[in-house]
């Protein structure tokens, strides 16, 4: 468990550090100042496109070669995107992100194997410490942006993405001492790799995705995950366009992404003892406190108190969500159910990334956090109809083992 969640460490350095340059940079050479955040939602955007073919490597090679693969993309992205910068090349930049997208897809299901490693009581808590292996991402990722601007003259980051690519074979290092169990209803073990069999592949896709508790798990997730988007990634722009320096950009994200991840010592302890739909309640209210404290001003305790709390929410609805739709499937069902979650993420995330640098360019800051209320309010109407429904309607699965 403690080698999985230092790859989820790597992983999270990836996204910040791409989160942190990749608006800035896109507003360095992109065309039009709309554009900025297209390098943004390519890396979103080729998540997406690729939560299918990731559920089929998995399930075709196991976890580990699967996952170890991710990375090995991830450094050839992240060259790529070197590249970009040293050559000024905007759309090279963009495709780059995109190929960067699968490597992101992989890494979204380190918190489903997480639950693979441990007992099914304990599944609450292994997806809660995997998860704070973003703690890593939160200190490393804002620090490394920071100090890598200059190391390369008249290249303004490039080193960062140098920098990424050595991670991530470090992570592939890390990666390979890791021995998952064999999925189930294929023949890829630990990673030994091996092709599918014949077992039973489970319920159609479509019975599964139409439960109630899978719908609202999906929502939770997703637009707990678009919203946190939205706003994170147009925070650098925001706040160079209210004159502060990149220094308190990074040190708003760095306390943002520890926001987002802290709190996993003790979530899957909060929904063991509380349940999880009080904890996503209290997911959506952290992102309305979030929103009206954006919205009294744009200083840098502003930014700082508002993104910390947007962090705190999206832990509690992302984990919350997550739990929850490990209720609805079996366990030869799993790579498909995921695949879907992940997918619905990833597609909403790529609305709010390419959306933000519009946004933000345009119609300013405080505009993008009253549009912010919209999926808030969706979300509350999708937690009131997940309570009022009757419990036999929300059938968990007769073995929800994720192992």
């Amino acid at each position: 468990m403690g080698l999985l969640t230092l790859c989820q460490g790597f992983a999270l350095t990836n996204n910040v550090t791409f989160i942190a340059i990749n608006g800035l940079v896109g507003l360095a050479l992109a065309p039009t100042p709309w554009m900025a955040t297209l390098p943004v939602a390519g890396y979103v955007l080729g998540a997406a496109l690729t939560t299918g073919l990731v559920a089929k490597h998995q399930r075709a090679h196991g976890r580990q070669r699967a996952f170890m693969l991710g990375m090995g993309v991830a450094v050839v992205a992240a060259l790529i995107c070197f590249a970009a910068v040293v050559m000024k090349s905007f759309w090279l930049l963009v495709a780059a992100t995109l190929v960067a997208g699968y490597a992101n897809a992989n890494a979204a299901l380190y918190r489903f194997a997480a639950t693979e490693l441990v007992e099914p009581a304990f599944k609450e808590r292994a997806i809660s410490w995997v998860l704070a292996g973003g703690i890593i991402g939160g200190v490393v990722g804002p620090n490394l942006a920071n100090h890598a601007k200059t190391w390369i003259a008249d290249a303004p980051f490039a080193g960062a993405y140098a920098a990424l690519a050595v991670l991530s074979l470090m992570a592939m290092g890390v990666m390979s001492r890791i021995k998952f169990p064999a999925l189930p209803g294929t023949g890829a073990g630990a990673g030994t790799g091996g092709g599918a069999n014949a077992a039973s592949a489970g319920r159609p896709t479509r019975e599964i995705i139409r439960q109630p508790k899978f719908i609202v798990a999906v929502a939770a997730c997703a637009l707990g995950y678009g919203v946190m988007n939205l706003l994170m990634a147009a925070t650098p722009i925001a706040m160079a366009q209210c004159k502060h320096p990149f220094s308190a950009a990074a040190l708003v994200l760095e306390w943002h992404v520890l926001a987002m991840f802290v709190p996993s010592f003790f979530t899957g302890s909060l929904i063991k003892r509380f349940g999880v739909w009080p904890i996503m309640v209290v997911g959506v209210l952290l992102n309305v406190v979030c929103i009206v404290v954006a919205l009294m001003g744009v200083d840098l305790m502003n930014f700082l108190i508002a993104l910390m709390a947007l962090g705190v929410g999206w832990n509690f609805l992302f984990i919350g969500g997550t739990t929850l739709a490990t209720e609805t499937y079996r366990p030869e069902e799993k790579t498909r159910a995921q695949a879907v979650i992940d997918f619905a993420v990833y597609a909403t995330m790529t609305v709010t990334a390419f959306s933000s640098g519009a946004l933000v360019t345009t119609g300013g800051w405080s505009s993008m956090n009253w549009g912010s209320l919209v999926p808030m309010a969706l979300l509350v109407a999708a937690l009131v109809w997940l309570r009022v429904q009757p419990s036999s309607s929300t059938p968990s699965s007769p073995n929800p083992a994720q192992r």
